[in-house]
């Protein structure tokens, strides 16, 4: 038996038939072809599968395709506005928040669901938004700062944005 579903992905519909039990994160890497969310553990343990669902982090590896029908799906693809990078990614590329690379998208959705919340956070405040996210390769101080560091020039756009009106 299969269930029709519609999720928008990044601002684009995807309509496939699914079996009830496919997994989020099946959906996005297969149906949609975005393979930018990671699949670690699947049992919700690693969060390289984390994306944004309706605004907030979800791991991917636990919400199945048919709950997210008729819902809003941001996953790492979609931060980027075309050629320009996400504060976030900037962020991770100059305060070197990634390594091997294999956990930096659910440590970017994470985060990113934190400075939506909480725009000005402190360490403690990121490294509990990332605690649900494992990193072998960096040691999260790198990760920490990259956060920070994107905390700030979202400030900056916001201010300058402000000052042109």
């Amino acid at each position: 038996m299969q269930k029709n579903v519609t999720i928008d992905i990044n601002g684009q519909p995807h309509r496939q038939a699914v079996e009830p039990r496919l997994l989020l994160v099946h959906f996005l890497r297969e149906v949609a072809g975005l393979t930018g969310t990671h699949i670690g553990c699947e049992t919700s343990l690693c969060g390289a599968c984390t994306v944004l669902l309706d605004g907030r982090a979800v791991k991917s590896c636990t919400v199945l395709a048919v709950q997210a029908d008729g819902r809003s799906v941001t996953t790492v693809e979609g931060l980027a506005q075309g050629d320009k990078l996400h504060a976030l990614q900037e962020g991770f590329w100059e305060e070197h928040g990634l390594q091997c690379g294999f956990c930096t998208p659910g440590m970017l959705m994470c985060s990113h669901d934190l400075l939506a919340n909480h725009p000005t956070p402190t360490s403690a405040d990121i490294r509990e938004a990332i605690n649900g996210n494992v990193c072998r390769c960096t040691g999260y101080q790198n990760i920490v700062n990259a956060v920070k560091n994107a905390s700030r020039k979202m400030a900056k756009r916001v201010s300058a944005r402000a000052g042109a009106r």
